[in-house]
């Protein structure tokens, strides 16, 4: 179930990340933030309670909570039209505990791969609160850029190799590229999506809208 919900994710930051570069509305995002971030709270929710106690399979569901809270804030916001500074903040929270369990699963999972998928969420979510919580608008378009791409390396094509069992963890090969196209990528990006979106409307301001 993991493994779907990943997809998902996948679709939902895409799509956030469009709305930050000025492609999407901001409400028309708001069903998919409704559905991605309710499945991610009924996911982890099964997951615990079918684990049997299973201290791994409880710590790593725990994780999930984290995005389908993030998902429905930000459809929330969307809606009803408030500051985003409240996600802004919250998204610091989510940052540091994605560092976290990202240390998990390098040290306790042995799986490299989403240590370092774990790091990419770190990043995206200390963007949103720069962009959120601080203020800082000119980042807006390059986190949406993050976001957009982040909805594919992390979410998926990493589902998709899961679903159809293809993924190999406990190897550093796709540590390594995955760590390699996040420098090439959100580097080379930087000067090309510096500044905030153009010309919002209300609907589609970035300090109402920002999503992860």
């Amino acid at each position: 179930m993991g493994s779907v919900g990943l997809l998902y994710v996948g679709a939902v930051l895409f799509l956030n990340g469009m709305m930050l570069l000025g492609r999407v509305d901001a409400r028309s995002a708001a069903p998919l933030n409704i559905f991605v971030g309710g499945l991610q709270v009924i996911t982890p929710t099964y997951l615990i309670f079918t684990a049997n106690g299973d201290a791994d399979t409880i710590l790593a569901a725990s994780g999930l909570y984290l995005f389908g809270f993030t998902y429905l804030y930000v459809a929330f916001n969307l809606l009803a039209g408030t500051d985003g500074t409240g996600l802004g903040y919250f998204s610091l929270f989510v940052a540091v505990c994605a560092v976290v369990y990202s240390y998990l699963n390098f040290t306790r999972f042995n799986d490299n791969a989403f240590g370092v998928i774990w790091l990419y969420w770190a990043f995206l979510w200390a963007l949103f609160f720069v962009v959120l919580g601080l203020g800082v608008e000119s980042l807006s378009r390059y986190t949406g850029a993050v976001a957009a791409i982040q909805g594919w390396l992390t979410g998926a094509i990493p589902a998709f190799l899961l679903l159809t069992g293809n993924w190999v963890d406990h190897t550093n090969t796709a540590a390594i590229v995955l760590a390699v196209a996040a420098v090439v990528l959100f580097g080379l990006g930087y000067p090309l999506f510096r500044g905030s979106t153009p010309s919002p409307t209300p609907a589609q301001s970035p300090t109402v809208s920002t999503a992860g």
